[in-house]
């Protein structure tokens, strides 16, 4: 069975800085794009940034500069930094695989999200 896993998130003060992480389980052969979406109270979730394959990469106009994705395409494993945190950026924050090819066919995936919380 092919699922993603988050990791990373907590509390962490305004201004302050994280690492989210989303790791693969079970047999991938390729993944055309993952990103990170995220989902505050009250709000709709809405896309972070992603990067495709050949590593090129979009974000959200209110993370650019200060947000980074990368992925790891050896272990399907993908990578959010998050720079200057903003209290309105707490959100569960989940991982998206677009165009993931295994056994069973290509199919898109989410994670279950990482809860991070911008308070001081």
């Amino acid at each position: 069975q092919v699922q993603f896993v988050e990791s990373g998130g907590g509390l962490v003060q305004p201004g302050g800085s994280l690492r989210l992480s989303c790791a693969a389980s079970g047999t991938i052969f390729s993944i055309y794009a993952m990103g990170w979406y995220r989902q505050g109270p009250g709000k709709e979730r809405e896309l972070v940034a992603h990067i495709s394959t050949d590593g090129s990469t979009t974000y959200a106009d209110s993370v650019k500069g200060r947000f980074t994705i990368s992925r790891d395409n050896a272990n399907y494993l993908d990578y959010l930094f998050m720079n200057n945190l903003k209290p309105e950026e707490t959100a569960v924050y989940y991982c998206y695989a677009n165009g993931v090819n295994t056994r069973l066919g290509i199919g898109d995936y989410w994670g279950q999200g990482t809860q991070v919380t911008v308070s001081s």
